[in-house]
């Protein structure tokens, strides 16, 4: 998957925005103000960091080569993949569906439901 096949599959999904608190060289992609997603686009080979079950992460590490801990990021709850290389762009974008939904799993009922509505 390129980066911007990324980038746009993260705004693809309800109430998403990109933002940049960390500084102009970082898009934060976010949901209800909670990150779920974050890339360096000038770094290569591109990368990007997605939130992920614990247990899934490991999983998704011992048997992608191209998936890696969290690069600065808690590393129990992080992944960092590398884009444009031999993941498959399904597996992504699964990865980034997990990612949003754990965020989203989080909110309050009610946002939780407003998300909902809009998905629909």
């Amino acid at each position: 998957m390129t980066l911007a096949d990324f980038c746009a599959h993260c705004l693809s999904l309800p109430q998403v925005e990109e933002t940049t608190p960390f500084g102009p060289d970082v898009l934060v992609y976010k949901v209800a103000g909670k990150m779920f997603a974050l890339t360096t686009p000038d770094e290569y080979p591109p990368s990007a960091n997605l939130k992920c079950d614990p247990e899934r992460a490991i999983e998704l590490r011992d048997r992608y080569e191209d998936i890696q801990p969290g690069y600065h990021m808690n590393k129990r709850h992080w992944n960092t993949l590398i884009l444009e290389s031999s993941l498959p762009t399904k597996l992504v974008k699964e990865l980034i569906g997990h990612s949003y939904q754990l965020v989203v799993s989080g909110l309050p009922k009610k946002l939780r439901e407003t998300l909902r509505s809009d998905s629909q």
